[in-house]
């Protein structure tokens, strides 16, 4: 059940440090919107809960306004939106048609990678989706997690049809070594390469989350014209740091990770590591739940707070803009949609 609660703290924390940092205009460039009752896919159904799973199972249409005039009072906010993962694909991807169309919302296409290249391009223009969001959970199942390959779940095929139409792709990459993996970033420089009028958004800055998770990234990836990084769910200053120094404010985008971001926590690193803290005994036994540890600490905000708290340390210490800020955080979006949309 989704169930956003804003705490005195949380005003607090918007009132004296977001407030005056944000633009009047925010886009949120990465969001799931699903609802419970839409068939999970049978191999997931007893699968073991990570951290995300401990958060909710559902943001649903009439949800998202309300979490956004809950979370950001005095701006004004839309949203590219798609659904969630590991969830039957059809009744997934008819309910981000839905909601597009009464939340006035930009929409991405959830793929399977055994899709025709056909089927895929008559779905998304008669959907009047922008694009493409694969996940790494829709490939052949006989490849182990820590083996997946970008063109396991977002085959060629797939790639030639968004650059042939000039559409998003946004990317979650798999493996476990993240943004420095040298499988994952010699596809993502193929990909920039090979396709280069799709629009590749490479989500989560490459689940960067922690210094060591960089690498040598940026020495390879994102020379392309058409690549953006949106840093969602990403508190790393490092991370964030390192993306605007490589391609600046106009190819970093602000995204949340709703529904998964109103989770009430901090981030710490150990040993190359993240973690999510959080009050003991809010998700139930975490035991053996990887990436979180407790805390007794009461003055914790949200996930999506967090984020913006990382982005302006970042901001404050490259002394970017207020235009710059504002890019991030609606004009970059706003942009690649009206350029997608022919708006």
């Amino acid at each position: 059940m989704y169930k956003l609660q804003v705490e005195e703290y949380d005003r607090h924390v918007y009132e004296t440090e977001l407030k005056s940092f944000l633009p009047k205009n925010i886009i949120d460039f990465h969001i799931h919107v699903f609802s419970n009752e839409i068939e999970r896919y049978e191999h997931l159904k007893n699968a073991p809960t990570s951290w995300v799973g401990r958060i909710t199972d559902e943001l649903r249409i009439e949800q998202l306004k309300d979490t956004f005039a809950k979370l950001f009072p005095e701006n004004n906010c839309s949203a590219l939106i798609f659904g969630g993962t590991g969830r039957d694909l059809k009744e997934t991807n008819d309910y981000i048609i839905k909601a597009g169309k009464e939340l006035d919302c930009a929409t991405l296409y959830r793929t399977n990678y055994q899709m025709s290249a056909s089927q895929l391009e008559e779905d998304i223009k008669k959907g009047g989706f922008l694009g493409i969001k694969p996940y790494l959970s829709d490939r052949p199942l006989y490849i182990p997690t820590s083996e997946i390959r970008i063109y396991d779940f977002l085959p060629h095929e797939h790639l030639e049809v968004c650059n042939r139409n000039g559409w998003i792709v946004m990317l979650h990459i798999p493996r476990n070594d993240r943004f420095r993996d040298p499988v994952n970033l010699a596809q993502l420089a193929e990909i920039e390469e090979k396709y280069p009028n799709l629009k590749l958004i490479i989500a989560h800055i490459g689940r960067a989350y922690a210094k060591e998770d960089i690498g040598n990234a940026f020495e390879v990836v994102g020379k392309g014209k058409n690549t953006y990084f949106d840093f969602t769910a990403n508190m790393c200053d490092d991370a964030i740091r390192a993306c605007l120094e490589a391609v600046g404010p106009k190819k970093l985008i602000f995204g949340s990770d709703l529904p998964y971001a109103i989770m009430r926590m901090y981030r710490i690193v150990e040993n190359g590591v993240y973690y999510n803290v959080v009050r003991r005994g809010e998700f139930g036994d975490i035991t053996g739940v990887a990436h979180m540890k407790e805390t007794d600490e009461k003055d914790l905000t949200l996930m999506i707070y967090e984020q913006i708290r990382a982005l302006k340390r970042v901001a404050q210490e490259l002394k970017l803009t207020p235009d710059d800020i504002e890019d991030i955080m609606y004009g970059n979006a706003k942009k690649l949609i009206d350029e997608v949309s022919g708006r």
